[in-house]
């Protein structure tokens, strides 16, 4: 293939360099608390205008709109506001300026926020993914290393906090249920 193509064969044998550099890197992470934290300007950051047409009207979103990037998403902030064990959510912005977890391979943003209420105790739960299939051949391996990154974070967090990759709130409840 360099011989065929030489520009192709170097951006995909970089591609392949970087994915084993993530999954490397992954197995030997840790965090350490620091004084940073996040703004509450994530929940209330401006939107484009256009964006309404994907937007869904919250009854237990912290704002008044979700906006969602598919349709998977759409159905799952439906599920929120209809479950009686929700009691508050958020879609997180992703991007500079939304809420994000650093890591070696990139920042990484969970797509939501949700506090659950479960025999009268609050549970935080962050949701990393999504997707509508948990088959791992749908996301890329730094994409995978990014999550394996943001879970080794909240497990070293001083609260409970829990974190999850699902593809449907079915998913999301047996894991706060713990099964």
């Amino acid at each position: 293939m360099f011989k065929t193509n030489p520009e192709e064969f170097i951006i995909k044998v970089v591609k392949l360099i970087n994915e084993e550099k993530a999954t490397s890197i992954v197995d030997h992470i840790t965090y350490e608390p620091t004084s940073q934290k996040f703004d509450n300007k994530i929940f209330t950051m401006d939107r484009p205008e256009g964006d309404f047409l994907n937007a869904y009207e919250s009854e237990k979103c912290i704002q008044d709109f979700v906006f969602t990037d598919s349709k998977i998403e759409k159905a799952f902030a439906q599920e929120l506001d209809g479950a009686k064990e929700v009691v508050v959510y958020a879609k997180l912005p992703d991007g500079k300026d939304g809420f994000y977890i650093p890591t070696p391979v990139g920042n990484y943003s969970p797509d939501w926020a949700i506090a659950f209420d479960k025999d009268s105790v609050r549970h935080m739960f962050f949701v990393a993914e999504t997707k509508g299939s948990m088959s791992s051949m749908i996301l890329d391996k730094i994409e995978e290393s990014k999550i394996e990154c943001a879970t080794k974070l909240f497990k070293g967090l001083p609260v409970d906090v829990k974190f999850a990759k699902i593809d449907n709130y079915g998913n999301l409840l047996d894991i706060m249920r713990g099964e």
